[in-house]
C-alpha cells in the first residue's frame, strides 16, 4: 500500500536513515529537487553524529559537524524546534525514539522514514495523523510519482560523485547494496 500520495510532503528523517552517506544523499538530493520537505532535530542530528563512533569510523567531531552543516545549508528550513514538551505525550515502546514522533507531531509531518518500523507501532502512529515508512519504499513510491524528477536527481548525484566516480549502473549497485532494492529497480526504468 503507498503512504505516500502527493509529491510535495512533509518527512521526518529518523537518524538510522541519515547515517548510511548513500541514502542521505539521494534523500537529499530529492528534497533538493522540491519532491519533499526532509525535516530533522537537533536530538536526531546528535544520534547521527553518535552513530560514527558507534560504528567505529574515524571521523572527527569537526568531519562530523561538517556534514551537519552540509545537510543543515542543503535544506535550510528541516530543523524541526520547540517539539520537547511534546515528548511525554507520546508512548512507544522505546521510549528514547518518542522524540523522533514529538518533532513529526511538531512540524505536521505527513511520514516518519525509519529502518526501525518495529519501534514504531503502526496503529499507534496512524492514530496520530502520521505514517511510518522505510527508506527504500519511501523513495520507490516518489520516483513512481515523479520519475523524471527522481531520475534528474539521481542522475546528477552520480555526477558529483567524484572519489571515485560511478556510472548510473554501478551506482544502482551501490543502492541495492545498502538495502535500496526497490528504489534501484524503480530507478533502473528509467537510466
Amino acid at each position: 500500500m503507498r503512504l505516500i500520495n502527493s509529491a510535495r510532503f512533509t518527512a521526518v528523517l529518523d537518524a538510522n536513515v541519515l547515517f548510511p552517506i548513500v541514502i542521505r544523499d539521494y534523500l537529499l538530493w530529492l528534497a533538493t529537487y522540491e519532491l519533499y520537505s526532509p525535516k530533522w532535530s537537533k536530538t536526531l542530528l546528535d544520534e547521527f553524529s553518535s552513530i560514527f563512533s558507534k560504528k567505529k569510523m574515524d571521523l572527527t567531531m569537526e568531519q562530523i559537524r561538517k556534514q551537519i552543516d552540509w545537510m543543515n545549508k542543503a535544506c535550510p528550513d528541516a530543523l524541526v524546534e520547540k517539539y520537547e514538551t511534546l515528548i511525554e505525550t507520546v508512548k512507544l515502546p522505546d521510549q528514547d525514539d518518542r522524540h523522533v514522533v514529538a518533532a513529526a507531531l511538531k512540524c505536521n509531518a505527513n511520514v516518519i522514514v525509519t529502518n526501525n518500523l518495529k519501534d514504531f507501532p503502526t496503529s499507534y502512529i496512524e492514530s496520530l495523523g502520521l505514517n511510518i515508512i522505510d527508506p527504500d519504499t519511501f523513495i520507490a513510491d516518489m520516483i513512481d510519482l515523479s520519475p523524471d524528477k527522481c531520475t534528474d536527481a539521481f542522475r546528477e548525484m552520480v555526477l558529483k560523485k567524484r572519489k571515485p566516480p560511478y556510472d548510473e549502473i554501478q551506482y544502482l549497485e551501490i543502492l541495492r547494496k545498502n538495502g535500496l532494492h526497490q528504489t534501484a529497480d524503480e530507478l533502473s526504468k528509467y537510466v
